[in-house]
């Protein structure tokens, strides 16, 4: 068989990884969208590098947008097989997509305004909110731990990657002619300690091995530590200098991890007495789902709920649905936290809330996950003064912090130790995606220190025969 490598190849989005046996079956790793090059993402996008309708079946290892947001585009482009992964998984897409969907026509909505003023024809989105859900359709959810047949020659089995609910190692049975490969794909690892997830869980021995290098030249601080950041950073903005803090959040995953946390504050009586805004109508759906799955959270919160019924709401904490109550927080002066998406600050609410709020000293914009280098969260990390947003320039006067141990990517150390589940003697070949390439050079010298060999880091394209 054959893997070509056509998206997270020496970059951190747009995962898609294309399998094709020797029979002519072609098996589709994620179909993920590329995200924070502007324009250019648009082209990477549409330029898929495979004929949508070809494809057999898409194994989905879980539901961030640079790992799944291509399904709509190519269902509009003929694909018509599975998409395989785990009920959690399914249940996010369903919302994750269509939210995908509305922010294009949104988005094109509004570039398009600019195009017709300037006498240039309209273009179209990627795909529409419709587009989303009519490829619904094709999921199949499947429980983790079982091993699930697609086909005559296929076999599937997803693991607990504890990177977000639903997140799982892909593991592949193939046969061909007779002979049976064996293939995993870890897709993104998570934390062995999580606030609210279930720890990474050993997947199948493979053969060959697709893994992930995000932050494959770093290491998190001690968990423990982000909870008691997050309350210093609440109380020195909101108390002492009463200003509001903004934190920019993955709807799915983070803003939960942050609001159980904050829940945890509340119910130790730790919180200041200040108002908690969570202004994402994805994040609140979200929210909805992670209730509907509790029994692949975490002991910690299985715990806690046999005290509190509901470890994502409390008293001062208001979820914000309407564009109406989210401008109204625009007008908010007195102090209170406005957890917003998206977590790089490329679309979505938190770039208004960063319009109206970055120029203030008093306030704090708290970064709590990865921002790729070419996003706008990236350049305001990055200490870029003043920082353009929506075309206009604004000083950054607030305060920039950042808690890494929010982080759902493991760091080089946390992923080497979960993929030494595999017994490397039987691993003969190991691919390194999903990873800028600096860190996935730091990252395979780990590796190799550590015993793994035959490790590569494929390049756009490249295509091997296994």
């Amino acid at each position: 068989m054959k893997l070509k490598f056509l998206g997270a190849a020496r970059e951190v989005t747009g995962s898609k990884h294309l399998i094709t046996t020797e029979n002519g079956e072609k098996i589709l790793l994620d179909c993920g969208m590329f995200q924070g090059k502007g324009m250019e993402t648009d082209g990477m996008n549409r330029n898929l590098g495979f004929d949508p309708a070809e494809v057999d079946h898409i194994i989905l290892s879980h539901a961030h947008i640079d790992h799944s947001g291509l399904i709509p585009y190519v269902y509009t482009l003929g694909f018509r097989g599975s998409v395989v992964c785990t009920n959690a998984t399914r249940d996010l897409c369903a919302i994750m997509l269509a939210d995908s969907g509305h922010i294009q026509e949104s988005d094109v909505e509004k570039f398009d305004r600019r195009r017709i003023a300037k006498g240039l024809p309209p273009v179209k989105p990627i795909y529409t909110e419709k587009d989303a859900r009519a490829c619904m359709k094709l999921f199949i959810g499947v429980a983790y731990d079982r091993r699930f047949r697609i086909d005559d020659n296929t076999n599937v089995w997803f693991t607990n990657t504890g990177h977000m609910l639903g997140s799982s190692v892909v593991s592949l049975e193939i046969t061909e002619n007779g002979k049976t490969t064996k293939l995993a794909y870890t897709s993104d690892i998570g934390r062995p300690v999580s606030y609210i997830l279930k720890p990474p869980q050993p997947f199948p021995q493979c053969e060959y091995l697709i893994t992930e290098a995000t932050y494959g030249n770093r290491l998190h601080p001690q968990m423990q530590d982000a909870k008691a950041e997050l309350l210093r950073v609440i109380r020195q903005t909101c108390v002492e200098k009463g200003g509001k803090v903004i934190i920019p959040c993955f709807a799915i995953g983070r803003t939960q991890e942050v609001v159980y946390a904050l829940n945890t504050f509340f119910n130790e009586g730790l919180l200041p007495k200040i108002n908690i805004y969570v202004d994402s109508p994805l994040a609140v759906n979200a929210t909805d789902i992670f209730r509907l799955h509790l029994d692949d959270l975490g002991n910690d919160v299985q715990e806690v709920m046999q005290n509190d019924p509901d470890p994502f709401g409390f008293g001062s904490l208001f979820y914000v649905k309407s564009t109406e109550d989210s401008k109204k927080l625009n007008s908010i002066k007195e102090p209170c936290v406005i957890i917003s998406a998206s977590g790089m600050m490329e679309a979505g609410r938190i770039k208004h809330h960063l319009a109206n709020n970055i120029k203030d000293p008093k306030n704090t914009i708290l970064v709590v996950g990865y921002c790729s280098p070419t996003t706008l969260g990236a350049r305001i990390e990055n200490g870029e003064n003043p920082v353009s947003i929506f075309g206009e320039k604004h000083p950054v006067n607030a305060t920039i912090e950042r808690i890494e141990a929010f982080s759902g990517h493991g760091d080089y150390h946390e992923m080497e130790d979960y993929i030494s589940c595999q017994d490397k003697s039987q691993l003969k070949k190991v691919f390194l995606v999903h990873g800028e390439y600096e860190a996935q050079q730091f990252y395979l010298g780990k590796l190799e220190e550590a015993g793994f060999k035959n490790i590569s880091i494929p390049e756009a394209g490249t295509e091997v025969q296994l």
